[in-house]
């Protein structure tokens, strides 16, 4: 193929420079501790508190994100309303606003004396400074990843496939899981990754409306930030290669989800 070579080499050149050469410094930088030492760190309860905080909540707001974002995406395109344009344009929001501004504007709806939190808190529905708010903000940030995925797919999607369905007998909701979902699904998968991904290492948004208490609403990111400030390096190095390897791993295992998904419509 002509060309392979020179393309193929300055693509890998390049992606070793700018993503493998950094994220292995890291992992080098880590295992400076020894076996033991990096073991100490990353079983401390803090760390272990704030990891299983920031992928749990990250994982509930991108399966959130997946559902809602595909229904938008939906009624983006298959219906035209007054307000569609603005509503199309709206999503992108999150995109350009930085994260901070996302953060106080969610803290001052949801705190106790915000605009919601202030009829929210005395039901027991406590949003922020709680877990609770830092799924609200990874909420916000992650929904264009799962509606700019899906929209362009169900653009693409024949409706022909849909009226044949229909022409031999299927109601909507059959044509809707037999026929549309089963197309959609990839991409589906694929907002879930880029919101999942996105929402384990947002910080912005986040600090202002989690409150930042150990053991309770601190994210990991927050303690690798706290560790620097505290020039314990090593620690803040162990931290983020703990997350960098959880987050690999599983994006591996939705990549190859995708994958075999693909692979079985093909066939």
């Amino acid at each position: 193929m002509p060309g392979f070579g020179l393309t193929l080499g300055l693509s890998l050149a390049w992606l070793g420079l700018i993503v493998i050469v950094p994220l292995l410094a890291l992992f080098l930088k880590a295992a400076g501790l020894g076996p033991q030492g990096w073991w100490a760190i990353a079983t401390d309860a803090r760390v272990v508190a704030a990891m299983k905080l920031s992928f749990g909540t990250a994982l509930a707001a991108a399966l959130a994100n997946a559902a809602i974002g595909t229904l938008i995406a939906w009624v983006l395109v298959r219906y035209r309303f007054a307000g569609r344009a603005v509503l199309d344009a709206l999503i992108d929001l999150p995109f350009a606003l930085p994260t901070a501004v996302a953060g106080i504007a969610l803290t001052a709806l949801y705190a106790g004396n915000g605009w919601l939190g202030q009829w929210l808190e005395p039901l027991g529905l406590k949003i922020a400074y709680a877990p609770a708010g830092i799924v609200m903000a990874l909420l916000f940030i992650g929904l264009p990843f799962a509606v700019r995925t899906v929209q362009p797919v169900l653009e693409s999607l024949h409706r022909e496939h849909e009226e044949a369905a229909a022409s031999l007998g299927a109601n909507r909701f059959t044509t809707l899981r037999r026929v549309v979902f089963p197309q959609l699904l990839p991409a589906i998968l694929t907002g879930f990754s880029l919101a999942f991904a996105r929402g384990v290492g947002e910080y912005g948004s986040v600090i202002f409306i989690a409150g930042n208490l150990p053991y309770a609403s601190e994210i990991a990111p927050l303690l690798i930030v706290i560790r620097l400030e505290e020039f314990d390096y090593r620690g803040a190095t162990v931290i983020a290669s703990l997350m960098l390897g959880a987050s690999f791993v599983l994006l591996f295992l939705i990549n190859a989800l995708q994958r075999r998904l693909a692979r079985d419509r093909m066939h």
